[in-house]
């Protein structure tokens, strides 16, 4: 699971640590704003390929993907993750798959621990700044929206049973996107299928054992002091209580 997550670039957007991913992340996507607290249906920064003419884009996109044939932006069911295992079984997410993938370049997430009522939020970092998250995309149109108009980017994050760090906080975890697999899952010319998201979220292992995490305060507003840690972290390990 993932529904909750930090996004903080740098004003100069030092991708140090963004690998192949660095080639989209030029400037940052208008609108943006640093947010340590950015829940779903908020705006989260995708990197995708234009399956129109093949461009790089990097932009903001409501963190819920909604199907064409929905006539509301906000759905009854949860679309802000899409289990990796069932993906080309589900209408929502078959079609996006194809062809509209898409990377999710985050700082950090949340996971809770503990009873229901007293559950204590983890702060979960990448072995580098940028934390690649494997999604997909769709873009959505308001119902009777004049021609050009009414056009909405949305988004989902891939999950999977959860490995490394992970298996101590939570059943499910983020698609962790790797560099030998991100060209492929970006180009629209590749077209997806089950095979493709297997093979990525095999690939999500190897960094799923180099994650950091530690327990910090309840989530309440937002600002760089909500990943303050609880406690002293164990010697060596730096918390990311500066942009990037």
């Amino acid at each position: 699971m993932c529904g909750r997550i930090i996004v903080d670039y740098d004003e100069n957007m030092d991708v140090a640590g963004g690998g192949e991913l660095s080639q989209w992340l030029t400037g940052r996507p208008d609108g943006y704003q640093a947010s340590w607290n950015v829940k779903p249906t908020q705006r989260i920064p995708i990197a995708l390929t234009s399956a129109k003419d093949g461009a790089k884009r990097f932009e903001l996109a409501h963190w819920s993907l909604v199907p064409p044939w929905s006539q509301d932006l906000r759905l009854k069911f949860p679309t802000f993750n899409a289990r990796s295992e069932q993906l080309a079984e589900k209408a929502t997410f078959r079609g996006p798959l194809k062809q509209q993938r898409c990377v999710v370049p985050v700082s950090g997430f949340y996971e809770w621990t503990g009873p229901k009522g007293s559950r204590t939020p983890h702060a979960v970092f990448g072995p580098e700044p940028l934390l690649p998250l494997a999604g997909l995309y769709s873009w959505w149109r308001e119902p009777g929206a004049s021609e050009g108009r009414g056009w909405h980017l949305t988004a989902t994050i891939l999950t999977r049973a959860s490995a490394g760090v992970m298996g101590d906080l939570h059943d499910r975890m983020p698609v962790f996107m790797s560099d030998e697999l991100l060209l492929e899952w970006l180009d629209p010319e590749t077209e997806g299928d089950q095979l493709l998201v297997d093979a990525v979220s095999e690939a999500a292992l190897p960094i799923s054992e180099r994650l950091r995490e530690y327990a910090v305060g309840p989530l309440r507003g937002d600002g760089p002091e909500l990943i303050e840690p609880l406690t002293v972290p164990p010697l060596g390990f730096e918390p990311r209580l500066r942009r990037f």
